[in-house]
């Protein structure tokens, strides 16, 4: 059973990439000359924000939301084909 703390961490995850989904296309900034650090268009300085979000967001995934469950089930199922195929011969 899952903890009532996990499923509402699932659902700000949920969320998180829902809104990363939303956000993704840019066309707010194509026409605008706008350099950020002064050297930067501000088109480029978003997408570097956008891929530190979406790497921090399934960074976020892997550590607190992985779904243990299966990589246990999926351990389990390859120990035993290893087992029926005769283990370490």
């Amino acid at each position: 059973m899952i903890s009532d703390d996990r499923k509402m961490l699932r659902r700000w995850i949920a969320g998180a990439v829902v809104l990363l989904a939303v956000l993704h296309p840019d066309c707010w900034w194509w026409d605008d000359g706008t350099l950020v650090f002064g050297f930067m268009p501000i088109g480029l300085a978003y997408h570097v924000g956008y891929s530190l979000a979406a790497g921090l967001t399934w960074w976020i995934v892997v550590k607190f939301a992985w779904p243990d469950h299966i990589e246990a089930w999926a351990d389990d199922a390859a120990a035993s084909q290893e087992q029926a195929r005769g283990g370490d011969r």
